[in-house]
């Protein structure tokens, strides 16, 4: 099985972040059509020094990503993980551990005391998998939708 590479995107891996997001049938992050808009999102992603966009590839294609976003409370750095996806054909192949471990190095690395991110409560294979690599469901998560913006 070839190795899996994770680097930091870059503009010309938008559609292919795009399609993965687009792949996943329980994705809260369905592109739109407007591509200016994902390529607008993606530059204030990048000149943000905090925040990361990462994919995860194998033999040069894309086949997951994974926002990475450095916090800093009071007493801590936390790195809060976000929009991670694997493609669908290569679910169950370790994309998703290497992806998850190379995100806590670097959370470690970075100066974190921890590392935490969401899931939908649907997804029941993913919180599995988070728990094989040591993740506790240790609070409630709430959110609330604020409209468009005006």
């Amino acid at each position: 099985m070839s190795s899996i590479v994770i680097r930091r995107a870059e503009l010309a891996d938008l559609p292919a972040v795009l399609a993965l997001y687009a792949d996943d049938a329980f994705s809260l992050h369905r592109p739109g059509n407007d591509s200016g808009s994902h390529e607008t999102a993606f530059v204030e992603i990048e000149s943000d020094p905090r925040t990361t966009l990462y994919v995860a590839t194998r033999d040069g294609v894309i086949v997951g990503t994974f926002q990475a976003t450095v916090l800093r409370h009071l007493l801590a750095k936390v790195m809060h993980l976000e929009a991670v996806h694997v493609h669908s054909s290569d679910r169950g192949r370790g994309v998703g551990t290497e992806m998850m471990r190379w995100a806590l190095e670097d959370a470690r690395a970075k100066g974190c005391r921890r590392a935490q991110l969401t899931s939908q409560k649907r997804r029941v294979d993913a919180h599995r998998f988070y728990e094989r690599l040591g993740f506790v469901r240790s609070h409630e998560g709430m959110k609330v939708e604020l409209g468009p913006v005006l």
